[in-house]
């Protein structure tokens, strides 16, 4: 009877203060401030992600043309090879950074994507919804320490 209690007041609790919130709460310039902050981190995210897609050469065009061409992808990390000598990951840890990577987004699944890596040189394989996601894919493992190249051999479900 006690804990019927005590989930009755939290659950009462809970209604006002999100009653509070939506009728008072998000009008005030504090929170609205603090809405347009995280907005414009969000909208900045972005734009970085998409710059560095572009700077890769990792837009669906670009992608597309590559595997009508090869049918891989390959992009060559922009890390300076002294760095990359300086620090020395094994390829098995490369391997789970970029397996993390992928279990963070939501978008891409760690189960659908098989990462292999030899001496820093990363091969995807596997099957994606997109060709975004691709880049995606490829991007994650760009961006992660001790990778000098990578290699798609990821193929777009239909």
């Amino acid at each position: 009877m006690k804990e019927f209690f005590i989930g009755l007041f939290l659950g009462i609790v809970l209604t006002l203060a999100t009653v509070w919130y939506f009728a008072v709460g998000r009008n005030q310039p504090q929170v609205r401030h603090a809405q347009d902050v995280a907005a414009a981190k969000v909208t900045e995210t972005i734009e970085a992600v998409d710059a560095k897609l572009t700077a890769w050469h990792l837009t669906t065009p670009e992608i597309k043309a590559d595997l009508a061409r090869t049918g891989k992808v390959v992009r060559r990390s922009a890390q300076e090879w002294g760095a990359q000598a300086a620090h020395v990951a094994s390829d098995a840890a490369i391997t789970a950074k970029i397996k993390a990577k992928f279990a963070a987004d939501k978008q891409l699944s760690a189960l659908s994507i098989a990462v292999n890596t030899t001496d820093g040189h990363v091969t995807l394989a596997g099957a994606v919804a997109s060709h975004d996601l691709i880049a995606r894919a490829m991007a994650h493992a760009l961006e992660t320490d001790g990778v000098r190249d990578v290699t798609s051999n990821l193929l777009v479900r239909k």
